[in-house]
């Protein structure tokens, strides 16, 4: 047995890692929700464990909590805890799951002598079953107490651990964000874009993904330069600017997002950024001017 855990919140990250850590070896003490039922049906997902509906000193009763509420509910949940069991936290480890907030926001825990820190599984949790965790990173920092519990869990769970400095909370979220979510706009933008010339859906993403898939591949075993393809990379301004010129059919964004993502591909990949990134001054002034030229006709 691993040790007793009490878990607060039973959305997507909560059921999935109370039914892994409880697969380990881990005993689930308890699942607190704001009713019953919804407790009760979380418990029902991971397997054991005492359903509460709201918080309570059963409810938080081992040594051990881990929050999964939403961010947002994050303070209000701390805050609250401390303020109905302050003279209980002495000693207690408290964990929480968010991405983006970093420890400081259990100080009203700390302040009652609790160890607190955060642990974020860089997963997608789609809420169907449980993702494969094993081999997946997790992203802790926090008390040294806190960062022991987190340590032994993601072991249990088959995981790499990656410590943060509490200040680097939000950096590592956003570049987490960028290499998941914003990946999915440019490529789903760049399906819109096929799907504009007649092609259907399927036809695109079946053209576009391997191609995407290659790129990061190469990034993996070949490093950033090496993988780096497209006109930019070849320094064939000529082309970039006949995308901008098709670009200027589509809404503003497209081609707005097209020019940055040039000028970030050139600040991090190319071996003279402060050129390139001149050079696509130019032509972005040009682009601009042509538009003007065309709409005044």
């Amino acid at each position: 047995m691993q040790g007793n855990l009490t878990i607060i919140g039973a959305g997507r990250v909560g059921r999935a890692l109370g039914r892994a850590l409880s697969e380990t070896g881990w005993k689930i003490f308890g699942v607190v929700t704001r009713t019953k039922p919804c407790a009760q049906r979380a418990v029902r997902f991971i397997g054991h464990g005492h359903a509460f509906a709201g918080i309570s000193r059963q409810a938080l009763a081992p040594k051990n909590i881990l929050i999964a509420t939403p961010d947002t509910a994050i303070p209000r949940v701390a805050e609250e805890m401390a303020r109905l069991f302050a003279e209980d936290w002495k000693g207690k480890v408290v964990l929480h799951t968010s991405g983006a907030l970093d420890s400081r926001v259990l100080d009203p825990l700390r302040a009652f002598g609790a160890f607190v820190g955060s642990m974020h599984p860089l997963q997608s949790f789609s809420g169907v079953g449980v993702p494969p965790l094993e081999g997946r990173v997790f992203a802790i920092e926090g008390d040294p107490p806190a960062l022991w519990l987190a340590r032994q869990m993601i072991r249990s769970l088959g995981g790499h651990i990656l410590q943060l400095p509490v200040s680097g909370k939000s950096a590592y979220h956003a570049a987490a964000s960028m290499a998941a979510g914003h990946i999915l706009a440019v490529v789903e933008a760049s399906t819109l874009l096929m799907m504009s010339l007649g092609i259907k859906r399927r036809d695109a993403v079946r053209a576009l993904l391997p191609l995407t898939r290659q790129v990061l591949d190469n990034f993996e075993r070949l490093g950033p330069r090496a993988a780096w393809t497209g006109p930019l990379s070849r320094g064939d301004y000529g082309v970039i600017a006949a995308h901008f010129a098709a670009l200027g059919n589509f809404p503003r964004e497209y081609r707005g997002t097209y020019d940055q993502l040039n000028r970030l591909a050139a600040r991090v990949l190319s071996r003279n950024p402060d050129e390139t990134i001149s050079q696509l001054d130019t032509l972005s002034k040009e682009a601009m001017a042509a538009t003007a030229t065309g709409r005044r006709r």
